[in-house]
């Protein structure tokens, strides 16, 4: 893994501020579904070199100026809701020995699939709104991130295409 492995763009307050997520769903079951959202949606719109500059400049606590502006304004709302749409997909769910198992406290009703299915698209939808915003943003102002034109050093160049989550059928 890359030295930044542990570096999250958004913290559990940020999910609990301004998605629907409850401040008492544990962060432990966040975490997973934000670091593959960065790791995916992140940085295929940013590209790795300006990925790397996010993540190294989040946890040096040296974030300042456009990149703070891109950060707060762009990047994560676009990752909020990426991560929140998978969380919601799959936090009902659990590895153990047992099994896949899916959780059901007492006195609750879990919703069906087409119920899922529409919040999780709405999530996603949300997202995308975000993602064409920091598209716009990024190849709008490209002289402020040099690292987003710059050569990736075999890492992934930014891309402007769509989202590469696609749904699935349990």
């Amino acid at each position: 893994m890359i030295a930044n492995d542990s570096v999250l763009l958004v913290t559990k307050d940020d999910i609990y501020k301004y998605t629907s997520v409850s401040g008492n769903v544990d962060v432990d079951k966040i975490s997973p579904f934000i670091k593959v959202a960065q790791d995916i949606e992140v940085q295929t719109v940013l590209g790795t070199a300006l990925y790397q500059r996010l993540l190294t400049d989040v946890r040096a606590s040296t974030l300042a100026g456009d990149y703070e502006v891109l950060l707060s304004q762009y990047v994560q709302p676009m990752l909020l809701h990426y991560a929140v749409a998978d969380l919601m997909q799959f936090h009902g769910y659990e590895i153990s020995n047992a099994g896949i198992v899916r959780n059901s406290p007492e006195n609750t009703i879990l919703p069906d699939k087409n119920e899922i299915d529409t919040i999780v698209s709405r999530q996603r939808k949300i997202a995308e709104t975000y993602r064409v915003r920091l598209i716009d943003y990024l190849t709008y102002y490209p002289n402020l991130f040099v690292e987003y034109t710059a050569n990736q050093n075999n890492g992934q160049y930014p891309s402007t295409d769509p989202s590469n989550y696609v749904s699935f059928n349990l």
